[in-house]
């Protein structure tokens, strides 16, 4: 039998976390579609990625319902169906809290947490007929905070009670599942005009558990696990990919 071509919508797909999961995707085969506002960063990893399978980059702000009601026709469209959906477009912007304006608040939300509603929303009937699994993004941020990400940790929490609840609405037809990465150095992932080559301490290593900094390749493999057959009775989960961090106690 001819091997089903499999379609995924990663948003904020075209640098860091988002591109290791869209390069994932296409060395096992798949369809890679990736949603982002950065038009250079999205046509720079499609160029990238060309030789490396079917890649489409479509301009999207997920905070825009009109854009992903586009995304999503656009995708089916193009290709017919929708696999997978990986939700990992996302923002900070970290402030003081008496400085953080409503504007700020609601941008970050709007991206963070409205964004993976909307995504679900419109691609929830096409991944319905397939079976399709929805995975997103969170953060060990929904956990744990530093001062001043009031925004970025409120949204994250968000984003994991929301894909508790996705999971229980859509039943048995769309698994929903969670990564809450840590520490995961992205630096390389940028595009062109944005790379870095970290600059890693030992410290910054050997104060994780593990003994390292996560790369976006830890996060990349989990998402592959949690769309395979193999990751069939996990919905509503939430798998924490942090090194220990978050197990680790610290006292000054």
């Amino acid at each position: 039998m001819p091997q089903i071509n499999r379609i995924a919508i990663i948003t904020g797909g075209a640098q860091g976390i988002g591109k290791s999961i869209t390069k994932a995707f296409l060395e096992k085969g798949w369809t890679a579609v990736i949603a982002d506002t950065d038009r250079e960063a999205g046509e720079e990893t499609a160029r990238e990625f060309d030789t490396l399978g079917t890649i489409t980059f479509i301009q999207t702000d997920v905070s825009e319902e009109k854009q992903v009601e586009r995304l999503v026709e656009k995708t089916i469209l193009l290709f017919g169906r929708i696999d997978a959906l990986i939700n990992n477009a996302g923002i900070s912007i970290n402030k003081p809290l008496t400085t953080l304006t409503i504007e700020e608040w609601n941008r970050v939300l709007g991206t963070n947490l409205t964004g993976i509603f909307l995504c679900a929303k419109h691609s929830c009937s096409h991944l319905q007929r397939v079976g399709g699994c929805i995975i997103n993004i969170a953060s060990t941020r929904a956990f744990m905070s530093e001062a001043c990400t009031e925004a970025y940790s409120a949204s994250k929490g968000g984003v994991v009670a929301l894909t508790h609840a996705l999971a229980v609405s859509l039943g048995s037809g769309i698994r929903v599942n969670c990564i809450s990465p840590g520490w995961i150095e992205t630096g390389l992932w940028k595009k062109k005009s944005r790379r870095i080559t970290p600059a890693l301490s030992a410290e910054d290593h050997l104060q994780h558990p593990a003994g390292r900094v996560g790369t976006p390749e830890d996060i990349s493999s989990l998402v592959l696990y949690l769309v395979s057959t193999e990751a069939s009775f996990l919905t509503g989960s939430n798998l924490i990919a942090d090194g220990g961090m978050t197990r680790k106690m610290m006292y000054s």
